[in-house]
This record gives structure tokens, sequence and C-alpha cells, in this order.
């Protein structure tokens, strides 16, 4: 399959709390190959299912050549003091900003065959599953700014020939 186009800021599938996945189909088999497929471009660490316009609780990922997937994850452990990390999204193309995010993330799921499986890392990886996780929730990263940088940052976006 081939990758899928990203959802731009402004779609309503980005500020919706993504759909639990039920029984494990071809279509969410589709899925998970779009997934995969679009997170192994270059500069991406991770692609949620509402980034390719799917309300379903999925999620790829790609750190350090690890590429994989889970399905209804759940954020079940953060630890150590949030930190302010420099942080990007695909659906909102040229933007980075300083971003309090937990040094280490654990998320638990499933795969493919129903079986449990559990994400778990520290740096990027723990930013990615932050992240990633949050967009099954409605949420991007620009409503994690305080309220000034979340200005300019939507001062950014209305400027930007994307929007």
């Amino acid at each position: 399959m081939p990758e899928r186009q990203i959802r731009l800021l402004g779609d309503p599938v980005l500020k919706t709390r993504s759909e639990p996945i039920g029984p494990i189909d071809a279509r969410v088999r589709s899925l998970v190959d779009d997934l995969v497929d679009s997170v192994k471009l270059p500069g991406r660490a991770g692609v949620a299912a509402a980034q390719i316009g799917v309300n379903l609780r999925a999620f790829s990922y790609n750190i350090d050549g690890d590429i994989g997937y889970i399905l209804n994850p759940v954020l079940v452990e953060l630890a150590g003091e949030p930190e302010l990390v420099d942080e990007g999204c695909l659906s909102v193309p040229g933007l980075w900003y300083p971003t309090k995010r937990y040094p280490f993330a654990r998320v638990t799921g499933i795969d493919l065959d129903g079986n449990p499986v559990a994400v778990s890392g520290e740096g990027l990886m723990a930013q990615a599953l932050q992240h990633e996780t949050d967009h099954l929730d409605g949420l991007l990263y620009l409503d994690r700014l305080d309220k000034e940088s979340r200005r300019a940052a939507m001062k950014e976006v209305r400027e930007s020939d994307w929007f």
C-alpha cells in the first residue's frame, strides 16, 4: 500500500477522539499497512490513524529504524520530570515549538492477532508515544503550548501557504 496523504490542521478528524478498534478485519489490516508505509518516509517518527483520515485508535512509529504499530494504545506510564523538547507535527508542517513531554513513556495495546503488546522508551520514543496518543484523543501538540507560544504558533499557521 502507498503512504496516505497527511491531514492538516483544520481537518475535523484531527480534533475528534478516535474510536476503539473492534474486531480485527481486512479494514484494520489495511489501515496498519497504510500506517506503516506512511511512517517509513524520511523524517517521520509516528503517524496516527487520524492523520490519514481514519477515526480509529491506532498509530505507527519509526524511531531509529525501529518501525512498528499499536492498536488501541493506552498511555499507562509516564516517568521523570516533564521537560521542554522541540516538537513538530506532520499535520502542522514547518512549525516546531518547545513542548513539555515526559522523558519516559509506555503504552499498551494489541497487535493484529489480538495479542497484548507494550511499547516503551525514552527520548524520541517517549515523545512519539505521547504525541501519537494525543492525536488519538483529538489533541495536537499546539494544544499543549503555553498561551503565548500557542498564539505565536497560530499566527504562523494562519500565515502559512498550506492553511
